[in-house]
């Protein structure tokens, strides 16, 4: 099978994406046990296999690593171990029928108009869809939800004892979202309103960037917006919403 994609950057770094799969082990988890043979597809896991082999520690379950360049996936299978694996394949998901999908930092290189048939290809055996980008630490990153049906979710997070402002996260939205960052779309609205009460809050930083974030939030979350997270979540420098309420 042909592998559908573009070959990417193949930037990585070692706990770049501990945020998502940590918020993947919270949220998901129960996808996963429910699963008769549960496998999780790292789509573009680049030019190091890491991201790949945290996953699979981090779940838990069978992993498969997969990656259109065919130097990367040959350096990658010397990493192989029982549940984990490394194959050549792109959108198509190599034929595999995985229970999720997680791809990262694979889209934004790619034109907005492109996302949609990526979504579809990528959930197309049924699969959930995690996509979205993170920079180059992980202390900031977005990401998208996505079921068969379409997008579900849209979720924030970042490292708090680094954040300047909730407006940051713009720099990290997903591709379908972030060329809408302007005055009229929903996705500024919610930023501008998390940076309102991100600055009304300022004086809770005195107790920890922790107690001004979950400020923020619950600022945006008394201005009408539909947050879906508890408390516990936003501790971690997440927020969570209906893709509808972000939509372009």
């Amino acid at each position: 099978m042909k592998p559908v994609g573009s070959i990417t950057r193949g930037t990585t770094n070692p706990n770049r994406l501990r945020r998502v799969d940590n918020w993947i082990a919270a949220t998901l988890g129960g996808v996963l046990r429910r699963a008769e043979e549960p496998l999780v597809v790292d789509l573009g896991f680049g030019a190091s296999p890491i991201t790949a082999i945290e996953l699979h520690a981090r779940l838990g379950v069978p992993v498969a690593g997969l990656e259109i360049d065919p130097g990367r996936v040959a350096a990658a299978r010397p990493y192989e171990t029982e549940g984990l694996r490394f194959r050549l394949g792109g959108f198509e998901l190599a034929g595999l029928r995985p229970t999720l999908v997680r791809a990262f930092n694979v889209l934004r290189q790619y034109d907005e108009a492109d996302v949609p048939g990526a979504w579809a290809a990528m959930t197309a055996t049924g699969a959930l869809l995690v996509e979205g980008t993170c920079d180059e630490l992980g202390r900031l990153a977005a990401w998208v939800l996505v079921s068969p049906a379409g997008p579900r979710t849209l979720t924030l997070a970042s490292r708090l004892a680094t954040l300047d402002t909730p407006g940051t996260l713009a720099e990290r939205l997903p591709k379908a979202l972030i060329h809408h960052n302007v005055p009229g779309e929903r996705i500024h609205a919610l930023l501008h309103d998390l940076d309102t009460g991100w600055r009304a809050a300022a004086p809770l930083s005195v107790f920890g960037p922790r107690q001004r974030w979950r400020a923020a939030v619950e600022s945006a979350r008394d201005a009408g917006w539909p947050v879906l997270d508890r408390p516990a979540r936003w501790r971690l420098g997440e927020v969570t919403v209906p893709y509808a309420s972000v939509a372009p």
